[in-house]
């Protein structure tokens, strides 16, 4: 009945305009229901001399075209307020979204995300990092870019943050935002929003693979990503001690949850083992021995692979770019591991 009603008061044109007031937008609203048609008509002009006639005009048509209902037209005067365009979140433009997260601080969620996204790099896809780590981003300082200073750009009216890039890497992290001594004292709901901004607001080209670095544990920023984009699947990363895989299953079980449902692809023991340049051969298991691997079967979860005790991995994030890039030997270890991701990111998405 709406649609008839509005077809009614397109024949009514504006004296002065010539249009009709339904193609100029001066219907503001029609509704009817219980034997009665309301009608709102907005004009743009205050105190318009023929809002009178119009008024009149439409309450004449309504009622011969609708003779059993109660016709009531009503006038508001000011332009209709313009819903400000809907923002389309950059994230859109991302083929897959994959969380890489820890239970506890320590593990090197960190460097193995830098890592991996170098080495996903060098298997020839695009590749971003956001790192979601509010409270201690330490991207910056992984890939050499502690003084980007982001620019904005527009894209169809609305404001846009353009990430830094490092070897054909994209990266946007609040650590950008921030400087370094700065210590950053947010209540959650800040934290929050500011991560919903490098969510939608940054401008990813076209990625393959957008790698999210996560904070440490299960907690409001997990949740606000979880909520907010979609989620192709979890890296967990753990060390073998049992403290930290003790962890590790409240992280998978997040991931697992009946609300959340996110695939977890697979989990990673980092820090596994130290071996010495001048004993090639031997394995020191510092921090123990396969908890996490050990978890894994047990959980029927995909056990990605183990990445040693490397000094080249420390120095690496200590200068800038990723051990993977510089030596081969940790870059066997990274190409593992990544191959499996790609492969169970096929697999369940």
């Amino acid at each position: 009945m709406e649609s008839e009603i509005r077809s009614v008061l397109a024949r009514i044109a504006h004296p002065e305009t010539g249009r009709d007031i339904a193609e100029s937008g001066m219907v503001d609203s029609v509704s009817a229901a219980d034997g009665k048609v309301t009608v709102v008509l907005r004009f743009p002009k205050a105190r318009d001399p023929f809002a009178a006639r119009i008024r009149m005009q439409a309450e004449q048509a309504l009622k011969e075209r609708f003779p059993e209902a109660q016709v009531t037209v009503a006038i508001k005067e000011g332009a209709p307020k313009q819903q400000p365009p809907k923002r389309e979140s950059a994230t859109k433009s991302v083929g897959k979204i994959i969380a890489v997260a820890s239970g506890k601080g320590g593990v090197g969620k960190s460097t193995v995300t830098a890592n991996l996204a170098a080495t996903l790099r060098d298997m020839g896809y695009r590749v971003g990092i956001l790192d979601a780590d509010i409270y201690g981003p330490s991207q910056p300082k992984m890939f050499g870019l502690e003084g980007y200073a982001p620019d904005a750009v527009q894209r169809d009216g609305m404001d846009y943050i353009v990430p830094a890039r490092s070897a054909e890497i994209e990266l946007m992290s609040i650590g950008f935002f921030i400087r370094p001594d700065d210590a950053l004292m947010w209540r959650g709901a800040m934290a929050t929003n500011a991560l919903k901004q490098l969510l939608h607001q940054t401008m990813w080209g076209g990625l393959d693979f957008l790698l999210i670095d996560m904070p440490p544990g299960t907690g409001d920023i997990h949740l606000t990503i979880i909520s907010e984009i979609r989620l192709d699947g979890a890296v967990i990363v753990s060390t073998p001690q049992q403290v930290a895989v003790a962890d590790v299953v409240r992280g998978v079980e997040m991931f697992r949850h009946e609300q959340v449902k996110v695939p977890v692809l697979g989990v990673i023991e980092n820090m596994a083992w130290f071996t010495p340049k001048e004993l090639p051969e031997n394995r020191y298991y510092i921090f123990g021995h396969g908890g996490a691997r050990a978890y894994a079967e047990q959980a029927g979860v995909p056990f990605l692979g183990e990445i040693p005790i490397v000094q080249s991995i420390m120095e690496g994030s200590e200068q800038g770019r990723p051990s993977v890039s510089t030596d081969p030997y940790v870059e066997g270890y990274y190409r593992e591991i990544a191959e499996k991701i790609v492969h169970n990111t096929v697999e369940k998405c």
